[in-house]
Protein backbone atom coordinates (compact mmCIF):
# COMPACT_ATOMS: atom_id res chain seq x y z
CA UNK A 1 0.00 0.00 0.00
CA UNK A 2 2.67 2.30 0.90
CA UNK A 3 4.71 2.11 -2.62
CA UNK A 4 1.52 2.06 -4.34
CA UNK A 5 0.67 5.91 -2.52
CA UNK A 6 4.34 6.75 -2.86
CA UNK A 7 3.79 5.78 -6.73
CA UNK A 8 0.50 8.16 -6.90
CA UNK A 9 2.66 11.08 -5.13
CA UNK A 10 5.39 10.59 -7.41
CA UNK A 11 3.24 10.67 -10.41
CA UNK A 12 1.09 13.73 -9.02
CA UNK A 13 4.22 15.66 -8.32
CA UNK A 14 5.02 15.04 -12.10
CA UNK A 15 2.64 16.15 -13.56
CA UNK A 16 2.65 19.77 -11.85
CA UNK A 17 5.90 20.69 -13.03
CA UNK A 18 4.74 20.37 -16.59
CA UNK A 19 1.87 23.03 -15.49
CA UNK A 20 4.82 25.55 -14.74
CA UNK A 21 5.02 27.43 -17.83
CA UNK A 22 3.58 30.80 -16.96
CA UNK A 23 5.81 30.40 -13.68
CA UNK A 24 8.15 32.76 -15.46
CA UNK A 25 5.86 35.53 -16.18
CA UNK A 26 4.98 35.64 -12.69
CA UNK A 27 8.45 35.78 -11.58
CA UNK A 28 9.42 38.82 -14.00
CA UNK A 29 6.61 40.83 -12.82
CA UNK A 30 7.41 40.43 -9.47
CA UNK A 31 10.50 41.46 -10.22
CA UNK A 32 9.86 43.97 -12.21
CA UNK A 33 7.64 45.50 -9.43
CA UNK A 34 10.04 44.73 -7.05
CA UNK A 35 7.79 42.28 -4.66
CA UNK A 36 10.19 39.37 -5.13
CA UNK A 37 12.17 40.59 -2.34
CA UNK A 38 9.36 40.01 0.00
CA UNK A 39 8.69 36.95 -1.34
CA UNK A 40 12.68 35.74 -0.92
CA UNK A 41 12.47 37.37 2.56
CA UNK A 42 9.44 35.72 3.52
CA UNK A 43 10.70 32.25 2.63
CA UNK A 44 13.97 33.10 4.04
CA UNK A 45 12.13 34.04 7.77
CA UNK A 46 10.21 31.06 7.26
CA UNK A 47 13.30 28.73 6.74
CA UNK A 48 15.39 30.37 9.48
CA UNK A 49 12.40 29.61 11.51
CA UNK A 50 12.38 26.16 10.52
CA UNK A 51 16.27 26.03 11.22
CA UNK A 52 15.79 27.48 14.75
CA UNK A 53 13.05 25.19 15.82
CA UNK A 54 15.11 21.81 14.56
CA UNK A 55 18.15 23.00 16.69
CA UNK A 56 16.00 23.64 20.02
CA UNK A 57 14.06 20.61 19.71
CA UNK A 58 17.96 19.05 19.06
CA UNK A 59 18.94 20.08 21.94
CA UNK A 60 16.14 19.21 24.11
CA UNK A 61 16.33 15.73 22.82
CA UNK A 62 20.41 15.62 23.87
CA UNK A 63 19.33 16.66 27.31
CA UNK A 64 16.55 14.01 27.76
CA UNK A 65 18.98 11.11 26.27
CA UNK A 66 21.36 11.99 29.06
CA UNK A 67 19.13 12.16 31.37
CA UNK A 68 18.15 9.07 30.57
CA UNK A 69 21.42 7.35 30.24
CA UNK A 70 22.27 8.39 33.46
CA UNK A 71 19.60 6.92 35.13
CA UNK A 72 19.96 3.45 33.74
Amino acid sequence: MKKITFSLILMITALQLFAQDNGVEMADTLRSNGKIYVVVTCIVIILIGLILYLFSMDKRLKKIEKENSTKN
